[in-house]
């Protein structure tokens, strides 16, 4: 992420479709993942007023996404001209911070609640004791804290203005090459630790929900389907927004470590970082996408929240009509079905 300014022209910016491409993938996560996200602020507020668990992980998760789209249309300016920053350094350093940081507070979120899902599935007896919103809030803290914590350590030592040249036309935020050892560095971290392990917890914890649910003869296979599909939309969805971005931003790092450090311009790491920036790029702006799949994914699944979501557009005259439909159902739902659809 950092390089010293001599060597900023490692990779060279013109004016191409590429930016307008990037530019119109940005706008899209915009717009419906503002859509999307306050659609369901409301019905996830009231299953936190309720003291519900999963209400509370998913509040936060709403909160950094939000958090992040409002930066958006600093990266849909930063496309539109054709990779030219032009917002001074201050700003680009709050962008990148909110991008990344949003970023891993939805990875490690999911994974919360992942795990969550699991122990309920589980252990639904002995783990209903300890789950208390106290519980979920203190894990929503610490998420943040280490995620928000890490990100200001890098930005302190990750010195971006010199990427920042107004002067001679080379404005860039977030995109200074060469990259230097510590930053290579701290990307393996980031893979290992913002990735590949998240991953693996999310494998896990539904490789469990799927085996207890598929051992429970008392449920459906309407029901059994509905946690299926759910488990491997996770982990897919999960996939496709991370995986690409970090599987290259390993692959970047790995490549220039195996340069010894050769950071000149006509060097094999340049060459490589010239083929590849392109592709990375796509890859970043694919990862912005969780924003938009994060409350479809976890809040339209919920039965209680997907009434709530309905009854808001229908015509008040049906609302209590559909509340006293709402609320009779509820009561009829059993047991194994009511801690399925928390999953």
């Amino acid at each position: 992420m950092n390089a010293t300014h001599k060597n900023s022209s490692c990779v060279q910016f013109e004016e191409s479709a590429v930016s307008d491409f990037l530019m119109s993938v940005y706008i899209l996560a915009f717009v419906f993942g503002l859509i999307f996200n306050v659609l369901t602020l409301g019905p996830i507020i009231q299953q936190v007023k309720q003291q519900n668990v999963l209400g509370i992980f998913l509040l936060n998760l709403s909160i950094s996404d939000l958090l992040f789209i409002i930066t958006m249309p600093l990266w849909i300016n930063y496309y539109r001209w054709d990779h030219r920053w032009m917002l001074g350094s201050w700003s680009c350093n709050v962008a990148g911070f909110v991008y990344y940081s949003n970023m891993y507070i939805s990875i490690y979120l999911l994974c919360c609640i992942s795990v969550d899902r699991c122990l309920v599935v589980s252990y639904p007896l002995r783990f209903k004791t300890h789950r208390t919103s106290c519980y979920a809030w203190i894990q929503c803290a610490i998420v943040y804290v280490v995620v928000v914590v890490i990100h200001i350590i890098m930005l302190i030592y990750d010195n971006l203005k010199d990427a920042h040249d107004e002067n001679n036309n080379n404005d860039r935020c977030y995109e200074t090459y060469p990259m230097e050892k510590p930053i290579a560095l701290f990307n393996m971290l980031r893979v290992g630790l913002g990735f590949l392990i998240p991953l693996l917890i999310l494998a896990v914890c539904y490789w469990r929900v799927l085996a207890t649910v598929d051992q429970s003869p008392g449920l459906s296979a309407q029901v059994k389907r509905k946690v299926r599909l759910l488990s491997f939309g996770v982990i897919g969805i999960f996939s496709v927004c991370f995986a690409p971005y970090h599987l290259l931003l390993l692959i970047r790092s790995l490549v220039f470590y195996n340069s010894n450090f050769d950071t000149s311009h006509d060097g094999s790491y340049c060459k490589f970082e010239k083929q590849m920036h392109f592709f990375f790029s796509c890859m970043l702006a694919l990862s912005s996408l969780n924003s938009v799949v994060d409350p479809v994914l976890y809040v339209l699944v919920s039965n209680g929240v997907w009434e709530q979501i309905k009854l808001i557009w229908r015509c008040p005259r049906q609302v209590q009509t559909e509340n006293r439909a709402l609320t009779a159902y509820k009561r009829a739902k059993s047991a194994a079905t009511s801690t399925v659809n928390l999953i």
